[in-house]
């Protein structure tokens, strides 16, 4: 599958067009804020009505790079339902699924934000996963050294082009574009991002194609 290859606390990884994040050597792969059920949430809190189809397009997305890649492990970086009342919402073809992929494999779904707390759905559920010296959380914390975060979707627009999903990433850590068809995204030129990212920090957009470029 294609993306951009790069060296990481001394391994090599491979930032996916997808917008999932690849470890060869460990066999592992890792995705960022599905926000599953967003638009059931949205409804049953009174918001617009959006089409009601975003589970089964990110979980399409998902099977495609599991089936795949036949990864070892998934960890799923947080916030992978929209809230835990979206997690009962889960329709019982896409929990059914969820069953599915995790089978024979070790699947790992971190807290996030918007899903602190059990879920009901098959795996393991920690505030965060170490491997190997690299640790996956939610948020990036300050200071943090071998870290790969989600939480924040940056996106970057290139020239005239429309803003897309990126990482961004310099030696000591990560940030994962998010994974979800909902969801929105902030700048990687925010300045939020000037406090946990070194001056060469790079992006690698998704889409077609992955691009690297600076932040």
């Amino acid at each position: 599958m294609s993306g951009y290859q790069f060296e990481f606390q001394g391994t090599e990884l491979l930032a996916m067009a997808s917008g999932a994040l690849h470890w060869p050597a460990q066999n592992l792969l890792v995705v960022s804020d599905l926000h599953l059920g967003k638009s059931e949430r949205i409804a049953r809190r009174g918001g617009a009505l959006l089409p009601p189809y975003e589970v089964l397009e990110t979980l399409s997305r998902l099977t495609d790079i599991v089936e795949t890649l036949d990864p070892a492990e998934v960890i799923c970086l947080g916030d992978s339902f929209d809230d835990l009342a979206a997690v009962e919402a889960l329709e019982e073809p896409d929990f059914a699924e969820l069953k599915r992929l995790s089978a024979g494999r070790v699947w790992t779904w971190i807290e996030g934000n918007h899903d602190a707390g059990p879920v009901s759905v098959p795996g393991s559920h920690l505030a965060e996963r170490r491997i190997d010296g690299v640790v996956f959380r939610h948020i990036a914390q300050a200071g943090a050294q071998a870290e790969v975060s989600g939480h924040y979707h940056p996106k970057l627009r290139l020239a005239a082009g429309r803003a897309r999903p990126c990482f961004l990433y310099d030696s000591a850590r990560i940030i994962m574009p998010a994974f979800g068809t909902y969801t929105g995204g902030m700048s990687a030129r925010d300045p939020v991002f000037d406090a946990l990212l070194a001056t060469d920090a790079r992006a690698v957009l998704t889409g077609a194609s992955a691009i690297v470029c600076p932040r």
